[in-house]
């Protein structure tokens, strides 16, 4: 199986690049300017690059038979001062029109921000309340899928808070655990936004990639991925201090951002149903694995 994986080298990408290439299929990776610095994370990818900002469009040689979309400007820092919400969406009908052409499949990355601060659990058909311009745009590309379902098979995965290797290149976006660990190993009081009972659906990216080889077989449509369990901030220090053997006690400080989504958690009914997926980490093993991670790989 041919794979097209855009934003191969980010956090998400990188680790499904990898576990597609141990399986045996053939990948091409697309990778744009990497203003990240994330192409370390494939360093021991032995595929095809391939330099391509999929917001532009591209004659693209040879047969695909899966594209996986990962890539977006997903930093909130960006907001206003470049346009998020063309860029990605630009790059969806991209890809879309690749997948017409070649007669692909199309899984690509949602996210969770699309439902703001709705009501827990979210169920895919609910209300949608973007806060920021990444939302609206994976708000405008699941939109816009629906009107190919019936045309191409393509698939949405609707991450909720993805943590897990290879997303230290992320910077402030990186997640609540790879930051609250890094600050209680410096010594430092883990801070958290008062009062600390905010609370997201952490999942372990090992599940994120099996739910996107998991949708390879699945029929058109948008699901969550998520494990449909919310940690609170104060649990997340919690289960940091007895897998690093540590007793940091946070502090809290006022949270400056408006529209910020205070609660997250996936009905996972859709995905168990269709895509076959149910979260397979538990948290407290999840942040172990990734603790181990860390340590082998000097963070």
């Amino acid at each position: 199986m041919i794979c097209l994986v855009t934003g191969g080298a980010g956090f998400i990408g990188s680790n499904l690049v990898l576990e597609l290439e141990k399986k045996g299929h053939e990948v091409i990776v697309a990778v744009d300017n990497l203003f990240s610095g994330a192409i370390e994370n494939l360093k021991d990818f032995k595929g095809k690059f391939i330099e391509w900002d999929v917001s532009e469009k591209k004659d693209f040689q040879g047969g695909i038979d899966v594209i996986f979309h990962q890539a977006a400007i997903t930093d909130p820092r960006y907001d206003g001062k470049e346009d998020i919400f063309k860029k990605n969406v630009d790059g969806f009908k991209n890809m879309i029109e690749l997948a017409l052409e070649k007669n692909a499949k199309l899984i690509y990355a949602s996210s969770a921000s699309v439902y703001g601060n709705g009501p827990c659990p979210m169920n895919e058909d609910q209300e949608k309340f973007p806060q920021s311009d990444y939302a609206r745009s994976k708000l405008e590309m699941d939109n816009i899928a629906k009107n190919y379902f019936n045309k191409i098979n393509i698939v949405g995965l609707r991450y909720f808070n993805v943590f897990g290797p290879g997303e230290s290149h992320k910077g402030r976006p990186a997640s609540m655990v790879y930051h609250l660990r890094k600050q209680i190993l410096k010594g430092e009081r883990p801070t958290l936004f008062f009062p600390g009972d905010q609370a997201r659906d952490n999942i372990y990216v090992k599940d994120v990639v099996r739910a996107n080889l998991l949708a390879i077989g699945a029929k058109s449509g948008v699901y969550n991925v998520g494990t449909g369990i919310k940690i609170s901030f104060n649990e997340i220090v919690k289960v940091l201090n007895e897998v690093l053997n540590t007793n940091a006690k946070q502090i809290y400080v006022k949270n400056p951002y408006e529209g910020y989504q205070e609660q997250s958690q996936a009905d996972t009914f859709k995905a168990e149903r269709f895509l076959r997926f149910k979260a397979e980490w538990k948290f407290k093993d999840a942040v172990k694995d990734y603790n181990e991670w860390l340590i082998k790989n000097g963070e």
